[in-house]
């Protein structure tokens, strides 16, 4: 990856003059692009040789797994035996990227129907689920957010607060505090890259002062501070942690509830799962902002000056709030209320009331998304020219990849129980691995789910643990409440590699994190959420009385 540019400035002109080279900090920060995939960054060549051969491998070793796989005689079903190929086969597309992830998912669906481990319609039918139309109408608010730019006005109102712009600290708190709101309920790639700008244009502000004061060297790499690795990092992670906390907040956590109330036929109410997820998530940002502030990358200066005069100059020119703006937010409030009313019954009425039935009955999550996103094309920022707070070319943009990847998630956890494959898996796991104990199978489900999103998708981890791990609980002669439900909070980490989450990627390719800092950090970050999913898990499932 190219250096930061720099500028001749001199120090001392005459006999004992010399030159240095001074890095121009804006131009190093915010003169490109601020929001790259991994295709856009220029790699280094030992990096591009490595991602290189990474998907030249997928190319040979998918289908190879997956015939070698097929050709062993196991003690299996045609079906069975079948099913496990493809899905090895699609697991390492997953892994390798020879295709885009979606598409990898795709083929292997295509496969399964060709081969004639189920039909067509029992192979796509989950495509039609509740949970894809709440996908969908989550992404088309969260679009009308992003264009918008009501992420931007969010984020420097907060920081525009007396006191926050004066300390590094508090800066990089509060960025993480509004990503892990915002990504509760938008999509947490989107939340990062809606929030990047700002973040680097407030590094930019640091790392002058940190040049003015002498603190570094007049040529100094702003794209390495201690203080741009926090501040970034915690966008990546904050938004990781903050998806946990709602249903909508990342695929995994649709895919992996769907499966528990599907094997336990108990349903998981919006208000329950933020009820369990809630205090994981304090614990969770709590433990982020020790790491990353006090143990492994404590910025090089805590007071700061300029970063509340570049807050204000930001919020002034956004200008006061818009009609597009007002219809979004209305949209968006209106559609997390009518998610939560039923909860709301059930809290203050009872389950077992007529009013908590009929709204449990009538509000269902994915057609509650569909009318909430079809206000903002109702609802007229110009009455007169008869234009709606969002377009369908507008609404177009949202991420259908990650809907295609959520659908074939879906597909393969659904795939996986009917065929069987699922239970005979969970069961040689049970004999092989000895776990009996809610606790230790409690233990292999999170490590196993981390694993997974760290090498793949979190959308895949979800699709391929949460049906192995309820089987091995049936197995053992255990409730799969916690297990499964630990293994969907799991699934959603992923902290290490920039492969492991969008988000990561997109800080990584700002340049401003290093490899080996993610490594660690995120390393440490693994360690410290799994205990805490393992402690608070099942303590808070049986506080909010599910799975009894």
């Amino acid at each position: 990856m190219k250096g930061p540019k720099t500028v001749d400035i001199s120090q001392g002109r005459g006999n004992g003059g010399s030159s240095v080279q001074k890095t121009d900090v804006r131009e190093a920060l915010l003169g490109g692009k601020t929001f790259r995939s991994l295709s856009e960054q220029k790699l280094s060549p030992r990096e591009e040789r490595f991602e290189r051969a990474r998907m030249t491998s997928g190319f040979i070793l998918a289908p190879a797994v997956a015939i070698i796989f097929a050709l062993i005689p196991f003690d299996l079903t045609y079906q069975q035996h079948m099913l496990a190929a493809v899905l090895l086969g699609v697991i390492v597309l997953w892994i390798t990227e020879p295709v885009p992830i979606p598409i990898g998912g795709l083929l292997g669906v295509g496969v399964v129907v060709v081969l004639g481990i189920v039909p067509a319609a029992d192979a796509v039918g989950p495509f039609g689920s509740s949970t894809i139309f709440t996908f969908i109408g989550a992404f088309i608010l969260a679009q009308a957010m992003l264009h918008h730019g009501i992420a931007q006005r969010l984020a420097l109102t907060v920081l525009s607060l007396p006191g926050v712009g004066r300390s590094v600290y508090r800066v990089i708190i509060a960025f993480g505090l509004i990503t892990c709101i915002l990504s509760a309920f938008v999509s947490n790639t989107a939340t990062v890259a809606m929030l990047m700008p700002t973040a680097l244009g407030i590094l930019a502000v640091i790392a002058e002062l940190l040049q003015s004061r002498g603190i570094v060297k007049p040529d100094f790499d702003p794209l390495r501070l201690r203080v741009g690795a926090a501040l970034l990092l915690m966008l990546a992670y904050g938004a990781s942690v903050g998806g946990l906390l709602t249903p909508v907040g990342s695929p995994p956590n649709l895919i992996g509830r769907g499966l528990i109330e599907e094997a336990t036929g108990e349903k998981i109410s919006f208000g329950q799962w933020m009820a369990v997820a809630f205090p994981i998530c304090v614990a969770m940002f709590i433990v982020l902002a020790l790491v990353l502030l006090l143990l492994l990358n404590k910025p090089e200066i805590r007071r700061i000056e300029g970063v509340e005069e570049y807050v204000k100059k930001e919020l002034a020119e956004l200008g006061p709030v818009s009609r597009a703006e007002k219809n979004t937010l209305f949209a968006f409030g209106l559609t997390v209320v009518l998610w939560l009313l039923p909860a709301f019954a059930a809290l203050f009425a009872g389950t077992d009331s007529a009013i908590y039935e009929f709204l449990d009955s009538r509000l269902d999550e994915g057609i509650v998304a569909v009318i909430g996103a079809s206000l903002l094309f109702i609802l007229p920022v110009n009455w007169k020219r008869r234009e709606p707070t969002l377009t369908w070319s507008q609404a177009a943009k949202i991420d259908w990849g990650t809907i295609i990847l959520f659908g074939c998630g879906i597909i393969f956890g659904s795939l996986l129980a009917d065929t069987g494959l699922a239970e005979t898996i969970g069961n040689g796991f049970a004999e092989t691995l000895g776990v009996t104990s809610l606790f230790t199978i409690t233990i292999v489900s999170v490590i196993l789910a981390i694993l997974i999103s760290e090498t793949t998708s979190n959308t895949a981890a979800a699709a391929v643990i949460v049906p192995i791990v309820i089987p091995l609980c049936q197995a053992a002669g255990v409730d799969p409440f916690v297990p499964a439900m630990a293994a969907t909070l799991a699934a959603s980490f992923g902290f290490m590699l920039p492969v492991s989450t969008p988000q990561n990627a997109i800080v990584y390719g700002t340049g401003a994190v290093p490899i080996t800092k993610m490594i660690r950090t995120g390393f440490t970050f693994d360690i410290a959420g799994a205990i805490l999913i393992i402690v608070l898990a099942p303590i808070m499932i049986g506080v909010v009385g599910l799975g009894q």
